[in-house]
């Protein structure tokens, strides 16, 4: 018996003097811990953490971003979170939640830095793009983002035209590349356009500004139109540089599946941009020898403004009356002299070739209220002048009230007789 009881104190002795030697320290809630996973059923995992304690994920706790933990098996190695340090059955409560979030980020995270190449899901779509999910964390994919054909052109820019478009988008797969991400701001954003510039870049390097492509019409929008060139390549020809006069509706003057030759004027990153008018002669170069400041010109009003009124002189050249220019007379709106559509005379009255400016009035070519009555009034007032200083008497020719009589020429002499006379009577 005192053998015994020697044994167990020389047992707890051992055991105290481990424990002292190699102490075990257990968890505190929040801490990130290792362990090996025994079973995995009935919608929890119990894990072994290290032969110190047993851990147990489970509910909601088991949701894991990271997408590491998905039908896990005993035996493997798992990350979790402590949530709790002791559970009505004596267990750790871990989560995976908390863990996979954090992994998941720093995932992403990588692949931001190493600008790696990823399959985004779409999931939903909205006015200004697709919500996108890679892995288990969904991010956003502005439209314009969006790779050119995927680009929803729709005419007029109709939010909801725009919105059916992606909608359409739905289940789909695209290859994308993350241009941002901030774990604490829950915030990802995706690129189509991104994961294809190391593609574009290769065909683009084929090209330089200046050179003059052949291509095909694949979008008319408000801003201009989409042409396809090349080996998938895609440019914009702007509305301004689809010819040198003005242009209201891009498909007045270009339609889709139209072939067209531009020239490169811009490439910068993945955007490229065309001209077609640089490839026609500048019409205003001669504007100078086919109209001239103070002709009479017939033209057609094409738009009004404001502040004015367009107006088509011929093909090529487009004026400005400005609405100073309409009348004589203070008006609000160029509605209350000119209507679009309509054919009237103008005048010229300034030419700028350099700003492809050429400035019409209305109103010069009418005189000016008040004018004639004005004329007519300084030339009254000229010749009643006239009249009153012919008839005024001068210096020579006195007044009949002045004609000197005897009396006075009398005392004229009396007045003007010297001395010596007056000595002499």
């Amino acid at each position: 018996m005192a053998k015994s009881k020697q044994a167990q104190t020389s047992g707890a002795d051992q055991m105290q003097a481990l424990l002292e030697k190699h102490p075990i320290t257990l968890p505190d809630v929040g801490d990130i811990v290792e362990g090996v996973v025994i079973s995995a059923a009935n919608n929890e995992i119990h894990i072994d953490l290290g032969g110190i304690a047993t851990g147990v994920v489970r509910g909601p706790e088991l949701v894991d971003e990271s997408g590491l933990y998905t039908n896990l098996q005993p035996g493997e190695q798992v990350t979790a979170t402590v949530l709790d340090i002791e559970n009505e059955l004596g267990e750790i409560e871990l989560s995976f939640r908390e863990a996979g979030h954090q992994k998941a980020w720093e995932e992403l995270a990588r692949l931001f830095r190493e600008q790696e190449i990823v399959d985004a899901h779409i999931l939903d779509a909205n006015k200004g793009g697709l919500i996108a999910r890679t892995g288990n964390v969904s991010g956003f994919l502005p439209v314009s983002q969006l790779a050119v054909e995927h680009y929803p052109r729709v005419e007029g820019a109709n939010k909801a035209k725009i919105l059916q478009r992606l909608q359409t988008y739905v289940g789909q797969a695209f290859k994308v590349r993350i241009i941002d991400v901030d774990e604490k701001e829950n915030k990802l954003i995706f690129s189509e356009k991104a994961a294809r510039e190391n593609e574009q870049s290769a065909k683009l390097s084929e090209y330089k500004v200046g050179n003059n492509v052949t291509g095909v019409v694949t979008g008319v929008v408000d801003f201009g139109a989409f042409v396809e060139f090349g080996e998938g390549l895609e440019g914009l020809v702007h509305i301004s540089e689809l010819a040198w006069q003005r242009i209201d509706n891009p498909k007045d003057v270009i339609n889709v599946g139209d072939t067209i030759t531009a020239q490169i004027i811009a490439i910068e990153g993945g955007k490229i941009s065309l001209s077609m008018r640089r490839l026609q002669q500048d019409p205003w170069k001669d504007v100078a020898v086919r109209y001239k400041i103070g002709d009479m010109v017939k033209g057609k009003v094409l738009k009004l403004n404001p502040f004015g009124a367009f107006v088509e002189l011929d093909n090529d050249i487009h004026g400005l009356a400005h609405i100073s220019e309409l009348s004589w007379k203070k008006i609000h709106s160029p509605e209350e002299v000119l209507k679009s559509g309509e054919e009237r005379e103008f005048k010229i009255v300034s030419i700028e070739p350099d700003h492809h400016r050429l400035g019409l009035s209305v109103k010069q070519l009418t005189p000016r209220p008040g004018s004639k009555e004005k004329e007519e009034a300084a030339e009254g007032k000229e010749d009643k002048e006239k009249t009153e200083k012919e008839a005024a008497p001068t210096a020579t020719e006195p007044t009949p009230a002045e004609e000197p009589t005897a009396a006075t020429e009398e005392k004229n002499a009396e007045e003007t007789s010297t001395p010596t006379e007056e000595a002499a009577k």
